[in-house]
């Protein structure tokens, strides 16, 4: 290919430097929320956390980690299948299961659907876990946007196809198999131990937690800060692996181009250095033949001029050769007169 690349090999480095780029990306919105979370001001829930926000800069902390139990402000959502459960935030779903005949791997596959999803929230607040502290609460805001909004299954129920002859015969011509219906209800509790990171704002009389502005994550996870953080870090630390080691991968098709590119470069000097040489080495006999009056040697060989010609090459059938020239002919040795392969050679005896 005269040394430039080919198709295959210009797709894959641009399909490896795409990835390297598109995981690089990600590597680096990862890093940044972790470093967001590590620079979080972790405030209490107590009675001096209204003092802390009024010395704030518009009594507000940018990006704050609070932990409280759940209360509900006014009512709450009963449990449609559990007694004496209640909660903030209730979602039901309806998920259908069922396998679906692969044409390619001749294999039945399993095939999960959300037919049907309701979330119902009402107004809650983060009080303090400790029995007898001040009255302080904190107002949470928009719960539904929060990155790991973290909900308790109370319920979860399967409720299996009735299939009759029929309809299996027209499920495996369909190439669908139906299995049935998951019914799940997952609530936050009322008495859940909260933890919150996000933007904590004093608006008049009352404390809220709310997304924040910066475009940083908002959390409201059951789990504890450090927990938390640990996980981003973790996820963090995979995407930069990920993105190192397509780094390398990158790295190493470009350089085995760039290779094939140099030895291209080489091949092509050290050819245009032996035609040199063959030009330098006729107009050095032409003039010998000059100097001493006689004519050039018809005879001679057509690589190094001085030699007779002594080899019949086959299948072409050329005589233009030395023995010692067609022994330093490069693998696989071809005629110099047409370039075909040859196949034997013939030795040449002139009487």
């Amino acid at each position: 290919g005269g040394g430039r690349p080919s198709a295959m090999q210009a797709a894959l480095l641009a399909a490896s430097t795409a990835v390297t780029a598109l995981l690089y990306s990600v590597y680096r919105q990862k890093a940044r929320v972790a470093r967001g979370l590590e620079g979080a001001r972790r405030v209490r829930l107590d009675g001096d956390l209204q003092a802390v926000l009024l010395e704030a800069p518009g009594r507000c902390v940018p990006y704050a980690v609070i932990e409280g139990v759940v209360r509900s402000v006014k009512e709450t959502l009963n449990s449609q299948f559990v007694e004496d459960c209640k909660g903030v935030v209730q979602r039901l779903t309806l998920q259908e299961h069922k396998m679906v005949w692969n044409r390619t791997t001749h294999l039945w596959n399993d095939y999960e659907k959300i037919i049907h999803q309701r979330t119902n929230t009402t107004l809650f607040d983060l009080v303090p876990a400790e029995e007898g502290t001040s009255g302080i609460t904190v107002r949470v805001l928009k719960p539904l946007e929060a990155a790991e909004l973290s909900l308790e299954t109370v319920y979860e129920k399967f409720h299996p196809s009735v299939q009759s002859f029929t309809d299996v015969i027209g499920h495996y011509i369909s190439g669908e198999r139906p299995k049935g219906i998951q019914e799940t209800e997952q609530m936050l509790k009322v008495g859940t131990a909260l933890t919150g990171v996000g933007e904590l704002v004093l608006d008049t009389a009352t404390i809220k937690l709310q997304p924040p502005k910066q475009g940083m994550p908002y959390y409201l996870s059951t789990s504890d800060f450090d927990s938390l953080l640990h996980r981003q870090e973790a996820s963090t630390r995979l995407w930069k692996t990920l993105t190192v080691l397509f780094g390398f991968a990158t790295c190493a098709i470009l350089f085995f181009i760039l290779r094939k590119q140099y030895r291209h470069h080489r091949e092509r000097r050290h050819l245009r250095q032996m035609q040199e040489e063959f030009r330098q080495a006729q107009e050095r006999l032409l003039r010998e033949v000059k100097a001493e009056g006689g004519e050039t040697l018809k005879n001679a060989c057509v690589v190094c001029l001085s030699n007779p010609k002594a080899c019949v090459f086959l299948e072409c059938g050329h005589v233009c050769s030395c023995h010692e020239c067609y022994l330093v002919l490069p693998e696989p040795r071809k005629c110099p007169i047409c370039r075909q392969s040859i196949s034997r050679v013939v030795p040449l005896y002139n009487s």
